[in-house]
């Protein structure tokens, strides 16, 4: 293997990307979920299920996702899943910018509950793994907001019953 190769690999997959990836949070799919999304990164095939359920106050409170990407993409979404639990769509939404931000225009990456995805910021060099490192991230975000108005749905369905 010629050294830029090896440079190459070894920047983009280190030891704590490997066990992220490796040791995936929540695997599978929920019984009943609130939402549910899938997302695909077109260039690569990277996808991602993702199914949330949501409390009272429109935190996760139940989360599962099937993925399968490259060890980038089931990094993202080991760092999602050790982290969702409570987290907010705001939260959600806030990272997700932020992780863009950091992959395509030099960004710190995000903070708070996500922060640990800054361990993905050397994939900023290479474009065409943006995608797969994002999926897990869309997907979360999408399947929230579908619960988020489901949840809006069955309120107003409540409040014109008590009319």
């Amino acid at each position: 293997m010629n050294a830029y190769l090896h440079t190459v690999i070894d920047d983009l997959y280190s030891a704590r990307i490997l066990s992220l990836a490796a040791n995936l949070p929540h695997s599978g799919r929920l019984p009943a979920p609130e939402g549910s999304a899938e997302r695909v990164a077109k260039l690569c095939g990277s996808k991602a299920i993702v199914d949330v359920t949501l409390d009272a106050d429109g935190r996760v409170s139940g989360f599962a996702q099937t993925v399968k990407a490259c060890a980038l993409g089931q990094a993202a979404a080991g760092v999602v899943g050790e982290n969702i639990l409570g987290a907010s769509a705001d939260e959600i939404e806030a990272a997700r910018d932020a992780m863009s931000a950091m992959l395509k225009s030099g960004g710190d990456g995000p903070e708070g509950r996500f922060e640990a995805l800054r361990v993905l910021k050397q994939v900023a060099d290479y474009p065409a793994r943006h995608a797969s490192t994002m999926v897990a991230l869309e997907a979360t975000l999408d399947a929230v907001k579908q619960a988020l108005a489901k949840h809006h749905s069955d309120t107003r369905t409540r409040l014109a019953g008590a009319a």
